[in-house]
């Protein structure tokens, strides 16, 4: 006989349906949560660099590349023009001072000293005549006295006689006046004479003083003359090392043209350029170190050149104590200057988080390091070292300091 079929129930009969239709429900809904949650990365660990945030000592300084300069460098001019003769001193040698770098001829310069010296010889012989003629007029002068004074005491003579002969009345009165008024003319003449002797004496040491200033400025009118010949052979001004010679043999030459350069090696500076950043902050006299072989040589700033090219100022330092066994000019070493004191701080190491997030924020480590998330943080002052911490972190936590370029918008980090 025939059995009955029951009809089965519809959740019996659409039992794969509806489960697959919850599977996919609860599908959406993780994608949903996961969606509206924190996004999340796995990482491995070994990937990036975890740091400690300590309370620290924190220096500010500015690191950065330093080439070493003599510490002075002079342009050795022409000083008279000419023709380049021959060059002695070789580029690169060491020069002591005094030591001849090159010679130059000038005929016409030559020329115009012998002119200059028949000159002076000429005038010379002009100088020595007015000598000779003062002296003959001194010594007409002074026979012209000895004679004056001569007649006197013989009139004198005379007329004391005539004088005991009126009184004897030998001479009349009347002659005796007359022997009395010539003997009076010729004591005045006498005097005039002396006069004019003294005066002459005054005026001949005054002529002679200004014969001589004008012998002893045309010699020496001659003598820097004579110096221009000496200033065609180019000498060196200080010892050094003769870096170029910019001349060939030949070639004419301008007066005040440089023709050389001599570097100063007795000591050394170390040129650099930093980031305007610093400029307000950068004056002479601060300290400076450079580390070579494990050890620290100390620097100082002794110039700052204020103009700014291409975001950057010009430094030069110097060395207040040892250098370097090796040091070069062009050798480049790494500089630090040191902006301030040190002072405590709270500080992390430095890493390329911050070229990522602007200082910003950075990943935050759990308790167990497994798990590093978001926080917000703010940066004060930095070298190239560490980092000040202002707000956002606290001694003993650890973050992530490297490696952002790989870890996109994720919130969270998950450590494997």
């Amino acid at each position: 006989m025939d059995i009955k079929l029951e009809k089965k129930p519809w959740y019996i009969r659409y039992r794969y349906y509806l489960a697959g239709g919850i599977i996919f429900l609860a599908f959406i809904i993780y994608v949903i949560i996961l969606s509206a949650g924190p996004s999340k990365l796995r990482i491995d660990q070994e990937n990036v660099q975890i740091a400690e945030v300590k309370n620290d000592k924190f220096m500010e300084y500015v690191d950065v590349e330093g080439l070493i300069q003599p510490i002075l460098t002079i342009i050795v001019n022409a000083r008279e023009s000419g023709s380049v003769d021959r060059i002695v001193g070789e580029e690169g040698s060491l020069l002591q001072k005094g030591d001849t770098i090159l010679v130059l001829e000038n005929p016409d310069l030559i020329h115009s000293i012998e002119e200059q010296r028949d000159d002076l010889e000429k005038q010379l012989i002009s100088f020595r005549e007015k000598e000779i003629e003062m002296e003959q007029k001194s010594l007409t002068l002074q026979q012209q006295t000895l004679q004056t004074n001569y007649e006197l005491a013989r009139l004198q003579k005379s007329f004391n006689l005539d004088k005991e002969e009126f009184k004897m009345g030998i001479k009349s009165k009347a002659q005796l006046e007359v022997a009395e008024d010539e003997y009076n003319y010729n004591v005045k003449k006498a005097k005039l004479q002396r006069e004019s002797l003294r005066q002459d004496s005054v005026v001949a040491i005054i002529r002679k003083d200004l014969i001589h200033n004008d012998r002893e400025r045309e010699r020496k009118k001659y003598e820097r003359a004579c110096e221009r010949l000496d200033n065609l052979i180019i000498k060196a001004p200080v010892a050094g090392q003769l870096s170029f010679v910019k001349v060939t043999p030949g070639q004419q030459v301008a007066s005040n043209q440089g023709i050389a350069e001599i570097k100063v090696l007795d000591q050394y500076k170390i040129h650099t350029s930093l980031s305007e950043y610093y400029i307000d902050r950068i004056t002479t006299g601060l300290p400076a170190t450079i580390n070579y072989q494990g050890r620290k040589y100390p620097l100082r700033i002794t110039k700052v050149v204020p103009e700014v090219k291409d975001r950057t100022f010009d430094v030069d330092l110097v060395f207040t104590g040892e250098m370097p066994d090796n040091v070069r000019v062009g050798k480049s070493f790494r500089v630090q200057i040191e902006l301030g004191q040190p002072e405590q701080a709270i500080v992390i190491p430095r890493g390329n988080f911050y070229q990522s997030t602007g200082g910003q924020w950075i990943y935050k480590l759990n308790a167990s390091k497994t798990k590093a998330t978001r926080v917000p943080l703010s940066i004060g002052r930095q070298n190239p070292q560490q980092y000040e911490i202002t707000d956002g972190l606290q001694p003993g936590d650890w973050v992530i300091t490297t490696g952002y370029d790989n870890f996109g918008d994720a919130e969270e980090l998950i450590l494997k």
